[in-house]
């Protein structure tokens, strides 16, 4: 079962308090974001690719089936990605960007 997660973080960014949502693969990541009506260019493809969201969305994304998780859950989430028990793979985006993706 793939699945898509929300943290516990509280970042503060200018007047808003952030999280941090992940995903098994980046399907479920980019479908999650577009649903709760994240821009896909605020997408961060980085390290570990994921989205950061407010605490508002966050809420949206918890009703639409997103888990939730502390930090040092989805800590152990992203181990998990990056041992490769869901193997990685780079690819270049189409801006050029080095981006990652999942191989299912």
């Amino acid at each position: 079962m793939m699945a898509v997660y929300v943290d516990n973080a509280r970042n503060a960014f200018g007047r808003m308090i952030m999280c941090h949502m992940i995903a098994d693969t980046l399907e479920e990541l980019h479908a999650m974001a577009s649903g709760i009506g994240l821009k896909r260019e605020w997408f961060q493809p980085g390290s570990t690719p994921h989205y950061d969201v407010c605490l508002g969305r966050r809420a949206l994304a918890v009703k639409a089936g997103a888990i939730e998780v502390s930090r040092r859950e989805i800590a152990e989430i992203i181990r998990r990605l990056r041992s490769g028990m869901i193997e990685p793979y780079r690819r270049q985006s189409p801006a050029g960007q080095l981006a990652f993706a999942y191989a299912q």
